[in-house]
């Protein structure tokens, strides 16, 4: 995988090799996205989050791979989503077509919750190193809410 690939989306990271987390990204964003090697995008975006273009298939005509993992807010926050996250990097890294991921949600907290809830529940990491890991991806004002779901493991 290509280790960072600049892609100009809200709140930008990038967390781990290959792998872009940030806000919503513009139609524009993802054409520099593609043009970049992105190969799959990753909307955390609830349905209700509609922009004023349709994401899924504007990724799809660029010629990426397009999932969407519905977060719509704390509740979301769960081991199933977490697990639907992995399968889905796991795919992309696995793909014959191998290359960058973008994930994203409005603002990029919603992925650096999810980043985190992965970490330990999935990866195995301790509850610090998990929120240091949903920091990095962008984990903010939703820190608390990740911590109660790490707690309940």
């Amino acid at each position: 995988m290509t280790p960072h690939v600049w892609i100009d989306v809200p709140n930008a990271r990038f967390p781990f090799e290959g792998v872009c987390t940030g806000g919503r990204p513009r139609p524009e964003d993802l054409r520099q996205a593609r043009n970049s090697g992105v190969k799959t995008v990753i909307s955390l975006c609830a349905p209700s989050e509609c922009d004023n273009y349709d994401e899924g298939a504007l990724v799809m005509a660029l010629g990426m791979r397009y999932l969407n993992i519905a977060v719509a807010g704390p509740a979301d926050l769960t081991l199933a989503k977490a697990r639907s996250l992995a399968e889905a990097l796991s795919e992309a890294r696995d793909s014959p077509v191998d290359g960058p991921v973008l994930v994203h949600c409005a603002s990029g907290n919603r992925v650096g919750a999810l980043f985190a809830i992965k970490a330990c529940l999935i990866d195995g990491l301790t509850t610090e190193q998990s929120i240091a890991v949903g920091r990095a991806a962008g984990l903010t004002t939703l820190e608390s809410e990740v911590r109660c779901v790490l707690a309940q493991r």
